[in-house]
């Protein structure tokens, strides 16, 4: 057996309802993984925000981009509300009042 698809077909034989069972706990695993690594990028966007340097306007785009990237994400695995996240993750209220909006083309 050379891949996960083999394995699974090799447990649909036996058991069939086990087969999607089976991917169904990978997919979830892979879900919970992904909105992890979402909510690290936050943590690191409003860090980049939060400390002294120039460009004070494109960190806050960036951390914009980034919250907004994380609530859709949120959204599509059914997590509709978001006051306990910013309230954990300390999401500013100028983070909030540019959600989806889109920086000015530069020239």
């Amino acid at each position: 057996m050379n891949s996960l698809r083999d394995s699974l077909d090799l447990i649909r034989m036996v058991r069939p309802q086990a087969g999607t069972t089976a991917l169904e706990h990978e997919i979830a695993a892979e879900r919970a993984s992904s909105l992890g690594a979402a909510e690290q990028r936050v943590v690191k966007a409003i860090a980049d925000l939060n400390s002294d340097g120039s460009d004070h306007v494109s960190r806050l785009h960036h951390a914009q981009q980034v919250v907004w990237a994380y609530f859709v994400q949120r959204e599509l695995l059914g997590f509709k509300r978001h006051g306990d996240v910013i309230q954990e993750l300390k999401i500013p209220a100028q983070v909030l009042a540019g959600l989806g909006t889109m920086a000015a083309p530069q020239r």
